[in-house]
């Protein structure tokens, strides 16, 4: 079983690992009082086909970005998985297990009752297009699409939420569903911060690479008293968004012991990308990534007092009173 990040704040504000579970279903998850797609148990399913339809019109909102208005479904609805590209992008090609960034319109084939859409949020869902992250239709539908492209799918029970399928959403166990996605971007193992290089000049403070091949930065640990304070410095800055205190965010990130430069936790090391709340973490982490650029590589030194302080997570080999660095490149936010 994968191990947990160790980022993951218990109530009383430090963090723990836990002994099984996993910390990528983030709170795009709960987007929406409906359904979005993410609200799914894992199927069983074998693949389906990919046919080409029948599918429903979109007769507004046609343009890459804007909410679409989509007709009913006339006829049966294929049995299989039907999907088109409407607007074919250029940008990255999409695969499964990615995470990806999408605004969104869902509806039932037969009424054509929208039943969830990220547009009136204003904000894109970001997901990890993994079984049980999200339903089967939607890994199906978009993998091997690229970034800027628009894909309209319909999706069968089977695929989707099932024979129960989502009462409170209103979807009934024999709904196949129509769905609107603008792919805005992808995400995986290999993503790293795009920037410009922000110099590093104290040094009496970490120094971290600027490398932005996805393979993990160096982190050199300076001889010498740490800082007493929380320090949060770019090293790339980005163009993006700025994190807020409520934000959640899909990181890379490294971390190592002040005392020995020792390394205790990366997501470089699992291959496997974190998304998690500003307000699940231990302090250092929230008030150092508050404020800062989606794109950023950021320094983070926590001081044991807005880290894991005297009660550090049983077997992460960090010690108590224990100073922390990090390297995080913030890649999207939602």
């Amino acid at each position: 079983m994968r191990r947990r990040s160790l980022l993951i704040a218990v109530p009383a504000g430090f963090a723990t690992l836990a002994a099984c579970g996993d910390d990528n279903k983030s709170d795009s998850a709960k987007a929406s009082d409906s359904a979005s797609p993410s609200a799914s148990a894992t199927s069983a399913a074998p693949p389906p086909k990919i046919v080409d339809g029948p599918l429903p019109a979109v007769t507004a909102g046609t343009k890459f970005g804007e909410k679409p208005t989509v007709a009913k479904g006339t006829g049966d609805p294929s049995k299989q998985l039907a999907v088109k590209t409407l607007i074919a992008g250029n940008g990255k090609t999409v695969a499964e297990n990615d995470y990806i960034q999408a605004h969104y319109l869902g509806q039932i084939w037969d009424t054509a009752k929208v039943f969830d859409n990220s547009y009136d949020r204003k904000t894109a869902l970001l997901i990890q297009l993994a079984q049980g992250s999200i339903i089967d239709g939607w890994r199906y539908a978009l993998a091997g699409k690229k970034v800027g492209s628009r894909v309209l799918f319909s999706v069968p029970p089977t695929w989707g939420y099932g024979t129960s399928g989502n009462s409170q959403a209103g979807i009934k166990g024999t709904d196949t569903l129509v769905f609107v996605a603008d792919i805005q971007n992808t995400f995986n193992a290999s993503s790293s911060a795009k920037g410009k290089n922000v110099a590093q000049s104290d040094a009496s403070l970490p120094k971290v690479g600027t490398n932005t091949d996805g393979k993990a930065p160096s982190i050199e640990v300076p001889k010498g008293d740490a800082p007493t304070k929380l320090v949060a410095n770019y090293v790339i800055e980005g163009d993006g968004e700025e994190v807020k205190a409520d934000s959640s965010v899909l990181v890379q990130y490294k971390g190592v012991l002040w005392d020995g430069g020792k390394e205790f936790d990366s997501t470089y090391g699992r291959k496997a990308l974190t998304s998690f709340s500003l307000q699940q973490v231990v302090k250092g982490w929230a008030q150092g990534l508050t404020g800062k650029k989606v794109g950023s590589r950021v320094l983070i030194v926590i001081p044991p007092k807005l880290g894991y302080g005297d009660n550090p997570p049983a077997g992460s080999g960090i010690k108590k009173d224990s100073v922390l660095v990090f390297s995080v490149d913030i890649l999207a936010k939602m």
